[in-house]
């Protein structure tokens, strides 16, 4: 399953966990602005934002799982199995096929307000990209350094939602995560208060017992509750390196460790990798379960007028700093 989450200091970063029991050797992907995105219903886009994020290209396509455009739009494909439902092509919508949204919405929309009036008008179909590449269910997270929504096909459309707690995760639906915070309401970054009884003197005894009852387990209700109160009781300076670290200590809060969560066949659900965007300057980084050390793709740095891909392989293997 998968976390995603937007935070802003100085500038604006989103990124997100990737957590799968496997890989599809994705890479970091630049689309420049002169690629061609050949869409199954809608015209083909020769001219669109340019945008950087985490792809499997697959003939030449590059499937996002997330990216953000040049813009500052950031957006993220999360897992969503059991409520997703991608329908028939709809007559007086734009038809777009789940592997297609990212690049259709980052692709034309500056802001979230540009997204969220183009999803509305948007109907997600259920075609595969090829025999070998069936839809995958996903519900979709979109932010700027305003504003973040939530996109989710469900059985009578996509519903959209505005996302104040900035965070997503996978099942239930959002608005069942929205309710289920309600249950955590009484957490606190302070030091609880003696409220059981007037008649018995109690102390804390350790730090951080206010935020007792706060939950520690990797089911997405709780990942969700987690990294919202990580996220909304953070404070960071605003130096890119703060930025950068505060930013992967809210995601490592949720991250999934081999071995925790078992999905038969001697297959484990881990965190394959951590993404961080900035998306004022464009620069995408990120960490692998097997490599802790960030690093950086800054997608000016390319060709964006270009019309082919730019893609880099993730550096898997663990760097180490020796100091004797």
């Amino acid at each position: 399953m998968c976390t995603a989450v937007s935070f802003k200091t100085k500038d604006h970063y989103f990124g997100r966990n990737l957590d799968l029991e496997y890989s599809y050797h994705e890479t970091v992907t630049v689309t420049p602005r002169s690629y061609p995105f050949a869409f199954r219903h809608e015209t083909e886009q020769k001219r669109h934002f340019a945008m950087i994020g985490m792809a499997y290209v697959a003939d030449g396509c590059p499937l996002y799982y997330d990216a953000v455009n040049e813009k500052g739009v950031g957006m993220a494909g999360l897992n969503f199995p059991g409520n997703a439902v991608y329908r028939a092509e709809e007559a007086g919508k734009h038809n777009i096929a789940s592997f297609e949204l990212i690049p259709w919405v980052l692709g034309q929309c500056s802001t979230v307000d540009e997204a969220e009036k183009l999803l509305a008008e948007t109907n997600v179909t259920s075609e595969a990209f090829n025999e070998g590449l069936p839809p995958t269910p996903l519900h979709w997270i979109v932010s700027d350094k305003e504003r973040t929504i939530v996109a989710e096909p469900l059985k009578d459309g996509l519903k959209l939602y505005d996302n104040p707690v900035k965070v997503m995760t996978n099942n239930p639906t959002f608005d069942w995560h929205m309710t289920n915070l309600s249950n955590y309401m009484a957490l606190s970054k302070e030091a609880p208060v003696n409220s059981f009884s007037g008649e018995v003197e109690l102390k804390p005894y350790s730090r951080g017992m206010g935020a007792m009852g706060l939950p520690g387990d990797l089911s997405s209700a709780s990942r969700f509750v987690k990294a919202a109160f990580t996220r909304m009781n953070s404070l960071c300076g605003e130096s890119e390196s703060e930025s950068l670290s505060q930013f992967f200590q809210i995601l490592g809060s949720v991250a999934q460790q081999r071995g925790l969560v078992h999905m038969g066949h001697g297959q484990y659900e881990i965190t394959i990798y951590s993404s961080c965007c900035n998306t004022d300057r464009g620069i995408y980084y990120y960490t692998t379960y097997e490599n802790s050390q960030i690093t950086g793709v800054d997608m000016h740095h390319t060709d964006l007028d270009s019309s082919e891909l730019s893609s880099w392989p993730l550096v898997t293997g663990q760097q180490i700093r020796m100091e004797n």
